[in-house]
């Protein structure tokens, strides 16, 4: 099982729309996909049609269990969605309520990491949408995953936010002694305006992890979202798709070869 968390501390990125389009394209090539809404605004899970501040179970409920010291098997909570291959583990708004009630209490920080333990035999692939400030909830997505996936709109408030963001990744890959492989995702592209070509630039120049193609804007991502689609099923008819499906492929690329560097080191 992988684990790719996409983060940022920036709202307005494409977090929500590369995590969507990422699992949809892995469910329709035959893999088993589970989507993890760690954001309490809930936005991935609006997006299939749940309503976060009416969910009665969601990922809160494996924190409360934790907290409680009862076991609480993630299966229970999990939906099914529409397209084959592919399910949710929702959000619900109470999850903003998790740092104050549990900040302070020690194992907190690796709930979910200890929850998808129980699904290694039944998920190949999970992909995190991260909340947007450092809390429970990020520390949790960090420590549980294999790879982070760093979407950035190709605009200069948003390269002063990754800023925020790398600084933040710093400090909690340092207290919990991890070294994870990062990719950073130019979104909303727009070829046409000096300040997306000036952006990607300076991206570019700047950080040596960046993706080498870059996400477009593509106006049909709002019709997916309408309908609660991945846009798995319209990748040939949208260009915004076919970038994600490049992009899909090279992160499959990288983690081959972490893989077998892992190999090869043990």
């Amino acid at each position: 099982m992988q684990v790719w968390a996409i983060a940022n501390q920036k709202g307005g990125v494409g977090k929500t729309t590369t995590t969507v389009s990422l699992a949809g394209l892995l469910a329709a090539r035959g893999n088993r996909v589970l989507m993890l809404d760690l954001d309490p605004h809930g936005s991935l899970t609006a997006y299939f049609g749940h309503d976060p501040d009416a969910m009665e179970r969601s990922v809160y409920n494996l924190f409360q269990a934790e907290a409680e010291g009862r076991p609480e098997r993630p299966q229970s909570v999990i939906k099914t969605t529409k397209e084959r291959n592919l399910y949710l583990l929702p959000a619900s708004s109470a999850m903003a309520t998790l740092d104050r009630q549990l900040g302070n209490r020690g194992g907190m920080g690796l709930v979910v990491q200890g929850s998808l333990k129980q699904l290694e035999e039944k998920v190949d692939y999970v992909l995190v949408d991260c909340p947007p400030v450092l809390g429970i909830l990020l520390i949790n997505a960090v420590a549980a995953c294999d790879r982070l996936v760093i979407p950035v709109q190709t605009e200069f408030l948003a390269l002063k936010g990754l800023e925020r963001m790398r600084h933040t990744l710093t400090m909690v890959c340092r207290s919990k002694h991890l070294e994870i492989p990062s990719l950073v995702v130019p979104t909303l592209y727009d070829q046409r305006t000096r300040a997306s070509v000036d952006s990607l630039s300076a991206l570019r120049d700047t950080y040596d992890d960046v993706w080498q193609g870059v996400i477009p804007v593509d106006t049909r991502f709002r019709d997916l979202s309408r309908i609660g689609s991945t846009g798995a099923p319209y990748v040939a008819r949208m260009r915004g798709m076919q970038a994600y499906a490049q992009l899909l492929d090279d992160l499959l690329v990288q983690s081959s070869v972490q893989s077998q560097t892992r190999q090869v080191a043990s």
